[in-house]
């Protein structure tokens, strides 16, 4: 599928913008130098009567990513949470993209609602109210259940909204191959990659019975976190194409006025939302990675409540530990030891220099501290620190887009409730915590532990394995045999020495 005909597509895209009137407003919101507004114009438009002519009523740029399509949205609901990237006014307008889309007709919701259930909507709810939140994927009704008269939210998910993504996603992986193609320094980035990975999420997102797993999880997770709130999954009334659960009260976190008239502490709230993404990131490894504003609302009694986890970010334990390494590492100002962390972590080329990388780190943290919040440019910071990724050959790890992505996302919701929020001030006492109990003497003896198990498990199978194997390395050359019996009784060696470490302190711990 993802030959020239995805050629159209693009152009589609471009002439969309220029139509609407999109282009030259994006160009502007993100200051884009002369010569790039002059050859968008000239190639956008000879072009323009192509694109798509979407909502009049619409400010120019949602007018034309709602046109576009869900993946286009998708995009675009990540801008709106960046004022201090795109601008406050645009940054507004791309906020209606969050849960105020326009609708599908309920008729065709219940319909959706009786087949995949199975029962009528009258015969599980006793009210089922007209849609009040609209995004890219679904939509949501309010409903009460017949059987217990609880109050819950029935998402549906929009009709054919699977075929509109694999169209737009399979432009996207043509769009990357041509950039491979076309700009080999591109390579580096992995587009395709980045593309695929952007693929498996959204699929993921559109079966929701992955996303009341997703919220069952994250709930039991977070069930001891103090000052916020989980909405729950209710499993029986739950389906592909339908996902009920609680009901979340609260005010939106994009209503700042509305928080603000309610008595709540703006800066604290601020400083919460970027503490519990870290902590679930660090600690669990399991994080809400679409945490804007339409997805939190803050409760009565001030706590966040979070909910929508079609998308979540999964990390292992030890990129977990080198993400902290290289977050304290900022916190204390330590260029060296966040570009050591890097290096061991096989994320910058071993055969570049380490110090002139950490000099280079130095530049992009140094403006950060001491410097009035209001006035750091993060998208002159990105723009920098895309460059000195550039300058040292360092790749894109597809593992941590998610979590690089909420990261920027979670700053700019934390920003619009506390412009002056300190981000590495609020994040420090997450991160110490972290490395107090996972990269301290506490961890190692935890790793023992887990590595004792593992050892204990393979035990049996241990004879069996040293009379199939001995044999064959008897029959070996000394000169085949060294560095194989070498790696082998190292192996033996290490095992006896993590059994014995792993008896002594069971020993001592009981």
């Amino acid at each position: 599928m993802r030959g020239p005909h995805n050629i159209w597509r693009l152009i589609r895209t471009g002439a969309t913008f220029e139509r609407t009137g999109a282009m030259a407003v994006a160009l502007d919101a993100v200051e884009a130098p002369r010569r790039v507004r002059i050859a968008a114009r000239i190639l956008g438009w000879p072009f323009a009567w192509l694109g798509y002519k979407g909502d009049p009523a619409l400010p120019p740029v949602t007018r034309a990513i709602t046109a576009l399509g869900p993946a286009y949205i998708k995009f675009g609901q990540i801008l709106s949470t960046r004022p201090d990237v795109v601008g406050p006014e645009l940054a507004e307008q791309l906020s209606m993209l969050q849960d105020r889309l326009p609708p599908f007709d309920q008729a065709q919701a219940r319909r959706i609602v009786t087949e995949d259930l199975g029962q009528p909507v009258e015969a599980l709810f006793s009210e089922f109210s007209e849609p009040v939140a609209a995004a890219s994927i679904a939509q949501v009704h309010r409903a009460r259940r017949a059987d217990t008269g609880a109050e819950v939210a029935v998402k549906v998910l929009r009709p054919k909204v699977e075929a509109g993504f694999r169209r737009d996603i399979d432009a996207f992986h043509f769009a990357a191959g041509m950039i491979e193609r076309l700009s080999p320094s591109s390579r580096r980035l992995r587009p395709q990659d980045v593309v695929s990975h952007f693929e498996s999420v959204v699929t993921g997102e559109l079966d929701l019975r992955r996303e009341a797993a997703n919220a069952s999880e994250f709930a039991e997770n977070t069930s001891g976190d103090a000052g916020m709130q989980v909405p729950r999954p209710h499993w029986h009334l739950s389906s592909r194409r339908v996902l009920t659960s609680d009901w979340a009260e609260g005010i939106p976190m994009g209503d700042v006025a509305a928080l603000r008239a309610a008595g709540h502490d703006l800066p604290a709230l601020g400083g919460r939302v970027l503490q519990l993404f870290l902590r679930h990131a660090l600690r669990d490894g399991f994080f809400h990675a679409d945490m804007h504003q339409g997805n939190l609302k803050v409760a009565a009694n001030g706590d966040v409540v979070i909910y929508d986890f079609g998308i979540m970010g999964e990390i292992d334990e030890y990129t977990r530990r080198v993400y902290a390494e290289i977050l304290m590492g900022f916190i204390r100002r330590d260029y060296m030891r966040v570009a050591r962390v890097h290096f061991e972590a096989g994320y910058v080329p071993r055969d570049r220099d380490m110090t002139e990388f950490a000099r280079a780190l130095r530049a992009v943290g140094e403006p950060i501290f001491g410097a009035d919040a209001s006035r750091i440019s993060m998208a002159n910071l990105l723009a920098y620190l895309f460059e000195v990724t550039e300058r040292f050959g360092m790749r894109t790890r597809t593992e941590l887009i998610l979590l690089q992505r909420t990261m920027v996302v979670v700053e700019g919701v934390a920003r619009s409730l506390d412009s002056q929020i300190n981000m590495w001030e609020v994040a420090r006492p997450v991160v110490e915590s972290y490395i107090r109990d996972n990269l301290g003497p506490r961890a190692a003896i935890h790793d023992l532990g887990r590595s004792a198990q593992v050892l204990a498990r393979f035990a049996p199978l241990l004879p069996e394995f040293l009379e199939r194997r001995m044999p064959e390395l008897l029959r070996e050359t000394p000169a085949e045999a060294a560095p194989r019996r070498s790696g082998f009784a190292r192996g033996l060696v290490c095992g006896a020495a993590i059994a014995l470490a792993s008896a002594l302190i069971g020993a001592w711990l009981a």
